[in-house]
């Protein structure tokens, strides 16, 4: 428990000082527990993690590393006990049409989709869409249609390299690793300082579509899947692009 505990701290980039004064615990004791000198209650523990921003996934693992049981449930999607949950999901992605909008677990893997997400599914490889990262910069995924693929590039590989150092995923890792790999013939810059949000530009017909997208994670999670799941909306960012998806009944 005292080396996990000590790995997210050294991820956080903390010294013990940093997490003592936040935790509201002595440095001393955070070193007696960290070396295993000293056990911590499970709610000093848990309030550790807290200010750590460990991931619920990985509360559980310090927890049963300190002869605790785990807190947090792992509830499956199709579960009845998520019917709630997945019917307000379902409702937010429906009310997003005809504009595309997707839901994802912590991986990136595809959950849902609405109607409107056919935009940037249409001429992708089906065996590439159970990711939504590799289904948009594979070669055979949405790539060739992105018109300023080098900002897209940009922008999806630092958010994921946030995540491999934030969350300390190996299979994140092993995506980035692989995405990375992936043919680019444009420079992979951001856009210059002063512009809003990083565009998502697509060919359509003898034209572009442009949007931004936002992610919208659910509050106060107390179920692991549902603190995973992330829902992507895309919005168009000009009314030519409004215009072009409402006028083709949302394509």
């Amino acid at each position: 428990m005292g080396e996990l505990l000590r790995g997210w701290r050294d991820r956080r980039r903390w010294s013990q000082l940093d997490l003592a004064s936040r935790a509201g615990v002595s440095t001393r004791h955070l070193s007696f527990v960290e070396t295993g000198r000293s056990r911590p209650s499970r709610e000093m523990l848990l309030r550790l993690a807290d200010e750590l921003e460990v991931p619920l996934r990985e509360q559980n693992l310090l927890l049963l590393a300190a002869g605790y049981a785990p807190v947090y449930t792992e509830t499956p999607v199709t579960s009845d006990a998520l019917a709630t949950v997945m019917d307000a999901v379902r409702q937010v992605l429906t009310a997003h049409e005809p504009f595309p909008a997707v839901v994802v677990d912590c991986r990136w893997n595809l959950v849902d989709a609405n109607a409107g997400a056919r935009l940037l599914t249409d001429g992708v490889d089906p065996d590439l869409l159970d990711n939504v990262m590799r289904a948009t910069l594979h070669p055979e995924g949405l790539a060739p249609r992105i018109v300023n693929l080098g900002e897209w590039r940009a922008h999806l590989l630092s958010t994921l390299r946030h995540q491999v150092v934030h969350l300390g995923d190996p299979f994140l890792a092993e995506l980035l690793k692989e995405l990375t790999a992936y043919p680019c013939d444009q420079p992979e810059l951001l856009p210059p300082a002063g512009q809003i949000v990083v565009p998502l530009r697509l060919r359509y017909g003898d034209g572009e579509l442009v949007f931004f997208s936002t992610l919208a994670t659910f509050g106060a999670p107390m179920d692991i899947t549902v603190a995973e799941l992330a829902i992507e909306s895309f919005f168009p960012a000009d009314a030519a692009t409004a215009h072009a998806i409402r006028g083709a009944g949302g394509l």
